[in-house]
């Protein structure tokens, strides 16, 4: 825990402008609108600038103290002195990120977790179901007679064992589970096992339901209690013939024809694996084209590779308004209703039905009525920094959400940045993270991946904002490495601006797209324009060379010639930095 201040209390002084915007820097802002005037005007009169870091911070410890105490003073609510410097609710991949960063700096942390450690990703999605999509991957490239022949090889009699697949996914699971629950362990961090209550501001409830539990106090605390699949009204599960992603995952049985609800990564990720185990496989869509999430013409090249070869039809246009489980020798009924005239359109009989209609953000029972906050649509409201904002539109002190439960961006690897995030914060260095940043993928044969705005997205902005956007293309069909694994189709997609070469978006689909995006997703993350990121080098022959070719390509966007003398002096600034 951080120790206690041993500073004085600055001296008062007449409230100035450079005041207020030493407050803002030091991510103090919110201090300046409290009531406890006379500490307000300690805070906003002091000489920040005249500080150097370590003094800073010890001079933020004393504040924060001073604004425990005048809290206290005021509601009689939040406590004095604290069991940890941070508390997290939630033990998925988001609160083991948090958990780690915290104790890199130095935080004396404590996680909570009610069911299992890794939460939905290690359990019940990310996980298990990257050891189905490789065994898919696997049976996809036996069964293709034409492409083996084409490489001179020869297999007969691909085959599969479906328990033994089962058990790689539980196995792998289980693995990783056990390794973030050894890594918790090792670096200090306190698990407490229950479901976590807040009963009051910097006050968490943790034991099993029902019962009165224990409670812990804690300077910061992080919700970070994920999703549970979304099952829409009038859908019946039984967890055996109507099943959601936590049940299929499992892979009890491969049903001879599976209807799945909902076209995303979730719903393309099981067509690819039910129809590689021989499964045919019926889509069924709310709006008027599948993959609707995707940039449009990866959408249109994915179906053509992903959906029209296979054993795949579809429904789009079509809400499945009603389904009931297969019962004494009966199918699955699914009742298909027109989206745009509400009337009943058609009735499919399957064998089974996976509903792949989202997530919806798990965040009952986490007490938030007692620090007055209300839920939008189940998902906890937060501001760019993932301060939890109260339903008078006030940021509640000292709470954060991140993941799944904020709805922000639901995505295992957003949860763990968005976590990290805000350890900076309460560490004190400001930091807002850039979720256009962020990386997603579709680990399809081939992989979908993307970063940014699509298309759409991007023109959309433009217009608003007044400046002009062009697209650069690449094809997998030139790129050596792809056609020497005979594996050409294959596109890579750039949308930038002309005027400044800033990257909007990145758009693949091919051989490992999900690992070939994050040199994208890294360039806008740290702002890097095309004209600077067109001098990367990449090896060859590599799949990485798509994204070279990609970036070469991009036009209207000329690089600044920079003289021999303008690197040496560039690199002499930098040893000078770094050694003095």
């Amino acid at each position: 825990m951080h120790s206690s201040s041993v500073l004085s209390p600055p001296n008062c002084s007449l409230l100035k402008r450079s005041h207020r915007n030493q407050i803002e820097k030091l991510s103090l802002a919110p201090l300046k609108n409290l009531p406890f005037c006379g500490l307000r005007n300690e805070i906003l009169a002091f000489e920040f600038s005249k500080l150097n870091r370590c003094e800073t911070q010890r001079v933020r410890n004393f504040l924060r103290n001073k604004i425990v105490s005048a809290s206290v003073a005021e509601n009689g609510n939040a406590p004095t002195s604290f069991d940890y410097d941070l508390v997290i609710i939630g033990a998925g991949v988001g609160g083991h990120g948090a958990a780690l960063h915290a104790v890199e700096k130095g935080l004396k942390t404590a996680i909570i977790e009610g069911d299992v450690i890794g939460g939905t990703c290690v359990n019940r999605g990310c996980v298990p179901s990257k050891a189905l999509l490789a065994v898919s991957g696997r049976m996809r490239e036996l069964k293709n007679e034409h492409h083996l022949k084409a490489l001179g090889i020869q297999v007969s009699g691909a085959g599969y064992d479906r328990q033994a697949v089962a058990d790689h996914a539980n196995n792998l699971a289980s693995k990783i589970r056990n390794n973030l629950t050894n890594s918790l362990k090792a670096l200090g961090v306190d698990i407490l096992t229950g479901v976590g209550t807040i009963t009051g501001p910097q006050r968490v409830k943790y034991g099993k339901v029902g019962f009165s539990g224990s409670e812990v106090t804690a300077r910061d605390i992080i919700i970070a209690t994920g999703s549970v699949p979304f099952v829409p009204r009038g859908i019946e599960v039984d967890g055996k013939t109507v099943i959601t992603s936590d049940h299929a995952l499992k892979l009890e049985f491969v049903p001879e024809w599976i209807a799945i609800v909902g076209s995303g990564y979730i719903g393309l990720e099981f067509s690819d694996v039910y129809t590689a185990l021989g499964s045919e496989v019926t889509f069924i869509e709310a709006l008027d084209q599948l993959m609707p999430g995707f940039d449009p013409e990866i959408s249109k090249l994915a179906q053509r590779i992903l959906v029209n070869p296979r054993k795949i039809d579809y429904h789009t246009g079509v809400f499945a308004t009603k389904i009931t489980p297969a019962k004494d020798g009966r199918p699955v009924v699914i009742e298909l209703t027109d989206a745009k005239t509400k009337e009943v359109k058609d009735t499919l009989e399957v064998d089974a039905a996976l509903i792949a209609t989202g997530r919806a953000p798990f965040t009952n029972g986490l007490g938030l009525e007692n620090i007055n906050v209300l839920t939008q649509r189940g998902f906890i409201p937060v501001d760019e920094r993932m301060r939890v904002v109260d339903a008078d539109g006030n940021l509640v002190p000292h709470l954060y959400c991140i993941g799944d439960a904020n709805g922000k961006m639901m995505l295992a690897h957003a949860a763990s940045a968005q976590g990290i995030s805000v350890v900076e914060q309460v560490s004190g260095r400001d930091h807002v993270l850039n979720h256009l940043s962020i990386p997603a993928a579709c680990f399809t044969h081939p992989e979908i991946s993307m970063v940014g705005l699509t298309e759409p997205q991007a023109r959309e902005k433009a217009e608003k904002e007044g400046f002009e956007i062009s697209i650069a293309k690449t094809s997998f069909k030139a790129n050596t490495k792809a056609l020497a694994e005979n594996e050409g189709e294959g596109l890579a997609k750039l949308i930038y601006r002309p005027d400044n070469g800033e990257i909007l978006g990145v758009h693949i689909f091919g051989m490992h797209a999900a690992d070939l995006i994050h040199e994208a997703s890294n360039a806008i993350a740290l702002g890097t324009s095309i004209q600077d990121i067109k001098f990367a080098v990449h090896a060859h022959p590599t799949l990485s060379e798509v994204l070279d070719e990609l970036f070469k390509s991009a036009k209207g966007t000329t690089a600044p010639l920079i003289s021999l003398e303008d690197h040496l002096n560039k690199a002499l600034r930098c040893n000078k930095d770094r050694f003095g």
